[in-house]
């Protein structure tokens, strides 16, 4: 049985055949720890994540110094969000966040749980396109707003978010900007000097890296920024993050960023071109179709439909050679209805006949023309029964 076609990007990526060479040589010979400052197996290893370190902050436009690796963006938006209420808990002036009702759970969660702790936070609405109005953001801000947590763009709808806009207000405001970056790095430009981002989250396996490896940008100067750390034992990552570092990993995100610096704008515009022929032609046979998100400030591989009249779970489970989802990777499974399409309005029928497919690095137009040969018929299917 041939392998199904791959269109669910936007929950993991293929892992590089070019990354997996890289990482190779640091499960063996050189499996150092870097912390091992004494010999040249660690002064090996801790070469190796430097370089990616570096490769990292090439990609986003900071300071190497500024890159701290985690396992990924859930950890990364937890260190940011805990550590940010936590480094200012003795004074306790400034306890009030801003996030969007449309984050990852990641964020959701954890501001909840700092609201049980104590903080008070603002969840800002969308727009139908799901972005967040910024005079309404502007006017959240008060005097005891410490930072606001909006995401770059949805791991949904796709929705992009005026990033640089953002960061201009929270600078004017003396507030922190944090954005969950995971769907954005190496998918679209990013410049944390120029956007104002003061912390930003991601993981490598969002890019074609590997699972279980990520990080935090964390601003160092103007303003510099000041966490309190959520794990302990050992000082590692300047005290930010204690484990022994997962070398073949970190190493295989840096050669991800670098790959993705180098290769991004030719990338994305191909697989713009591969998203725009299935939503042409998916909405020629299906006049009716919806699509949810902005038209046109989304991700190049995000295409997130409404097919009406049917069930988007009985469409997936008929398609067992063309991998989609129907939302969240990390709420797959769960009969909760999508709260991102809940926010920009989607009715009830909408809601229940929504389709994401994710596009990436790997896709080729003639998995395109093959997947609109499976879904197209299956559709009139089970809009005719």
């Amino acid at each position: 049985m041939a392998l199904p076609i791959y269109l669910d990007y936007h929950a993991t990526t293929p892992l590089d055949p070019r990354v997996f060479a890289e990482m190779g040589p640091y499960f063996t010979p050189f499996f150092g720890n870097a912390a091992s400052k004494t010999h040249a197996f660690g002064w090996q290893a801790e070469a190796a994540v430097e370089r990616a370190r570096a490769q990292v902050a090439a990609l986003l436009h900071a300071d190497p110094r500024e890159v701290i690796f985690t396992s990924g963006t859930t950890e990364s938006n937890n260190l940011a969000l805990k550590g940010a209420i936590e480094a200012v808990r003795p004074s306790g002036e400034r306890r009030h966040m801003i996030t969007s009702v449309i984050e990852h759970d990641s964020v959701l969660e954890t501001v909840r749980y700092l609201e049980k702790n104590g903080c008070e936070a603002t969840y800002l609405p969308v727009n139908p396109y799901g972005q967040v109005e910024l005079a309404a953001l502007e006017k959240s801000i008060t005097e005891h707003t410490l930072l606001i947590s909006i995401m770059a763009a949805n791991n949904e709808i796709g929705t992009i978010q005026s990033l640089a806009e953002i960061g201009r207000i929270a600078k004017s405001r003396k507030v922190l900007f944090h954005t969950d970056a995971a769907q954005a790095v190496g998918k679209m430009a990013l410049d944390v000097e120029a956007m104002g981002i003061d912390l930003l989250s991601f993981s490598a396996h969002k890019l074609c890296g590997p699972k279980g490896i990520g990080g935090l940008y964390m601003r160092q100067k103007d303003p510099r920024v000041r966490l309190s750390p959520q794990m302990l034992g050992g000082g590692h990552e300047r005290g930010m993050r204690a484990g022994t570092l997962n070398v073949p990993a970190i190493v295989g995100l840096g050669q991800a960023c670098t790959l993705a610096q180098s290769e991004m704008i030719v990338e994305q515009a191909r697989i713009g071109s591969l998203r725009d022929k299935l939503h042409h032609a998916l909405k020629l046979a299906f006049p009716d179709l919806e699509l949810n998100g902005h038209p046109s400030k989304r991700l190049s591989g995000n295409l997130n439909v409404s097919f009406l009249g049917i069930r988007s779970d009985q469409l997936i489970g008929a398609l067992s050679d063309v991998a989609l989802s129907s939302g969240s990777a990390c709420a797959s499974g769960t009969a909760t209805p999508s709260h991102v399409l809940q926010a920009i309005g989607a009715d009830e029928a909408r809601v229940r006949g929504s389709v994401r497919f994710g596009l990436g690095r790997f896709t080729t137009e003639s998995e395109i023309d093959l997947a609109l040969a499976r879904i197209i018929p299956v559709v009139q299917k089970l809009q005719s029964s």
